[in-house]
């Protein structure tokens, strides 16, 4: 683990997270955006959402039709909307306004998983956690990091095998490992984590 952690490193020295936001608000929008879209497509569509509409209280005014308009090329902007919605009202009527700071309470806003308050966690306010999204899914089991089938049970032992204090430059150097060399069709025979990746190994036989 360390060394591959090491290698990661070098490749991603100082990640950046990918999604652009001001506010905690904002950010918990377009990670729900990003559901089943690219990073690029949602910072495309937010500018205007946020310049329109960027707290609850003027999401609520803008109404349903209106977001739809604005969140509509990210597709499934039906259930998007109705989430932003929730959320939107949740934090009004249940959290005085502010978005949560704890994975269970940000769970409770409709249509937040864990993954979505993994991220709102660790990029809004800093407090460790580590998001599973399809990439981190997919590098993490096949470097052998997690031996797990699902997100929830990769999160766990995803915990379990790096420091804490590694977690949320690790979650961000796995997901862009996922978008570059390891993709669902990996570049096993270039990628520098080779020597440390036995699916790796077999895979360029």
């Amino acid at each position: 683990m360390r060394k591959i952690l090491d290698i990661l490193n070098k490749l991603f020295l100082n990640p950046v997270a990918p999604l652009h936001f001001s506010t905690p608000f904002e950010l918990l929008i377009a990670t729900i955006l990003s559901a089943q879209c690219t990073d690029e497509r949602v910072n495309k569509v937010t500018p205007a959402l946020f310049e329109a509409a960027n707290t609850p209280e003027k999401i609520i005014k803008l109404g349903d039709k209106k977001l739809i308009e604005y969140i509509r090329s990210t597709g499934f902007y039906n259930s998007k909307a109705k989430s932003i919605m929730g959320c939107a009202e949740a934090i009004l009527e249940i959290f005085d306004g502010k978005v949560p700071e704890t994975l269970e309470e940000l769970q409770k806003l409709p249509g937040v998983g864990r993954k979505t308050a993994s991220v709102v966690l660790i990029h809004a306010f800093g407090i460790p956690a580590f998001p599973v999204d399809r990439h981190v899914l997919r590098v993490a089991n096949r470097l052998g990091l997690a031996h797990a089938k699902t997100p929830d049970e990769t999160d766990e032992q995803l915990r379990k095998a790096i420091p804490e204090k590694l977690w949320i430059r690790s979650h961000l150097q796995l997901v862009f490992h996922g978008r570059g060399l390891c993709r669902p069709k990996p570049k096993c025979e270039i990628c520098p984590l080779l020597p440390h990746c036995s699916e790796g190994q077999k895979r360029v036989k």
